[in-house]
């Protein structure tokens, strides 16, 4: 008897990390095309047959993803199984593109319906690959060969640091220079901002801690002044928004009589993407 609650706990732990996965591999692959206004508009216009030709072909793209690459460790082959899977995947997508368009206020209750599931749909659909591409983003196999022992406290911390600097630049230098931050700061208010903060954060912590991509087990145990997993997110976090910060006024987004509160508020916005490379960069350390 006491055998069956322990394999049903199981199999919820198992179907609950591959949830977690698959969300953050959407993350890595879909985060930017969610700053970008033109998918918004794209959205907003796009007519109910094209909405269904979009969810047609997508539901082809993931499945045929699912059969080869997937979101799961254990994966089948089974066509039945990969069916079950592309719906999985899509409905991570849309789930995951929905709260974030919710967050940064692209979709509010002022916005239509028609338009609401435009935009969603046209976010989640990349979003929904990344889903399906999980496993091949950062594999676990061979993780702990490949990065070895990060020999010292103070050369492991750099170490996070300058991955999580590097990653967090890749990501967000594309959407840095662009107006889509300007756009969201004006339209997101103090509490938004702080469920952003949230959000960075448990994304952050889920892909490298929970995901368990690449070196997960490694990251653990790794030596280093930040090296719990919660101070090593909140570290990496702030990393991230110093490299946002930097990055906007490289590229003249923000000048230095800026308010404070201007500052702050665009920095948080792109802090969200910065977060997520720098994430996927302690994943490569």
């Amino acid at each position: 008897m006491s055998g069956k609650p322990a394999k049903l706990n199981s199999a919820w732990q198992s179907e609950l990390n591959d949830l977690v996965r698959g969300s953050c591999g959407g993350f890595l692959f879909g985060i930017p095309l969610l700053y970008t206004m033109e998918v918004w508009w794209i959205g907003s216009f796009i007519e109910p047959p094209m909405m269904l030709a979009a969810i047609v072909t997508a539901f082809v793209a993931v499945f045929l993803l699912s059969r080869t690459a997937g979101f799961r460790h254990t994966q089948n082959i089974r066509m039945v199984d990969a069916l079950k899977d592309t719906i999985e995947a899509l409905a991570i997508g849309f789930v995951c593109t929905t709260i974030i368009l919710v967050l940064l206020r692209e979709v509010t209750p002022e916005v239509s319906l028609d338009e609401a599931l435009g935009k969603v749909l046209f976010e989640g659909i990349p979003f929904s690959l990344g889903v399906a591409l999980a496993n091949l983003f950062l594999s676990s196999k061979d993780a702990a060969n490949q990065n070895g022992q990060q020999d010292g406290v103070i050369n492991a911390t750099i170490a996070d640091i300058g991955a999580t600097a590097i990653g967090a630049s890749i990501i967000s230098a594309s959407i840095a220079p662009t107006d889509e931050v300007a756009m969201l700061a004006a339209g997101i208010s103090a509490p938004w901002l702080l469920a952003l903060m949230a959000a960075s954060l448990l994304i952050s912590y889920g892909i490298v801690f929970q995901s368990g991509f690449a070196n997960q087990d490694h990251r653990r145990q790794q030596r280093g002044l930040f090296q719990r997993p919660l101070s090593e997110t909140v570290m990496s976090y702030l990393v991230s928004l110093l490299i946002s910060a930097f990055l906007l006024w490289f590229f003249q987004q923000l000048q230095f009589d800026d308010p404070l509160s201007m500052w702050l508020r665009y920095t948080l916005i792109l802090g969200l993407p910065a977060t997520v490379g720098g994430a996927a960069g302690r994943l490569a350390v």
